[in-house]
């Protein structure tokens, strides 16, 4: 019996999970994420046929062996977790929080975590690796970002005192009511109170911070020819008559195609971080708990 931080009961059965069949599907997993995180680093985007190559992949085994071993359910699960995958896939991905190539390899992975016969098992394993990815992803992030701002330090440094400058009076504000709260929560002997005051105080700064990294080390001017689909313009590009607005979800491939056949200027557009890897360390995580 595993217990994750005493409130998530996961009885996982480890021989059962790491089966010769689903080790295979695990390096799989691992391999097409490699690439993948290689992809997002040098290009800033995975290919779709990549992604779409590992759900055909996995399904195409799971088939077999459900064939071979004249039991449909390791095929089914495969489905089932797909569908697990296009839910989170859209949820993640309309809240804003993924681009879409993060988001359909979520989906493809969907169709690896369901390694059990048993659903109650499988459930587990998609809530347990969900809740994996997404503090492991916040960190990634933090990290991440970290390195961007001490390799570009010097313009960082200008554009946090520049961004501070402009919100400090509403930074000095919030960090005053912090402060306030902390003193009333001290007096009131209220824990959870000293917490929330703290998260108040520091958060102009975390947010100053934040902006900060991504106008000093995340915008990129390039030539129009060298954009591609999903990149996103920090700011409207008129040509003649027709105006392309900046959009969360990025360029379309229409847009694209548009931009490239009629401007000649560079253009600003903001990196987000690569965020593939993040992938592949929740599922080492994820793997490294149930198998210790």
């Amino acid at each position: 019996m595993l217990n994750l931080l005493n409130f998530l009961p996961i009885s996982i059965d480890a021989v059962e999970l790491f089966s010769a069949n689903n080790l295979f599907l695990i390096a799989v997993a691992i391999f097409w994420l490699v690439i993948a995180s290689i992809q997002d680093f040098k290009g800033r985007e995975v290919e779709n046929w990549w992604t779409f190559s590992l759900i055909a992949f996995v399904l195409v085994f799971r088939a077999f062996v459900s064939v071979s071993e004249v039991n449909a359910v390791y095929f089914i699960w495969g489905l089932i977790g797909l569908g697990f995958g296009f839910i989170l896939m859209n949820a993640f991905y309309y809240g804003r929080m993924f681009g879409g190539g993060d988001a359909k390899m979520l989906m493809a992975l969907g169709t690896i975590i369901p390694l059990s016969f048993d659903w109650k098992i499988n459930l587990e394993l998609i809530i347990l690796f969900t809740l994996i990815f997404l503090i492991a992803g916040a960190v990634y992030g933090i990290v991440y970002s970290k390195i961007l701002m001490f390799m570009n330090f010097k313009r960082f440094k200008q554009e946090f005192s520049v961004i501070l400058r402009k919100h400090k009076k509403i930074a000095y504000a919030v960090g005053v009511m912090g402060l306030l709260l902390f003193v009333l929560s001290v007096v009131l002997d209220f824990y959870a109170g000293r917490f929330l005051a703290l998260l108040i105080f520091i958060s102009p700064l975390l947010m100053i911070w934040a902006k900060a990294v991504e106008n000093s080390c995340m915008v990129k001017s390039v030539d129009a020819r060298d954009l591609t689909i999903g990149d996103l313009l920090i700011s409207s590009i008129k040509i003649g008559k027709k105006i392309i607005k900046p959009d969360w979800e990025g360029l379309s491939e229409k847009e694209l195609l548009f931009i490239q056949k009629n401007y000649k200027k560079k253009v600003l557009i903001r990196y987000g971080v690569p965020f593939i890897p993040a992938f592949l360390i929740a599922l080492i995580i994820l793997l490294s708990i149930i198998y210790f």
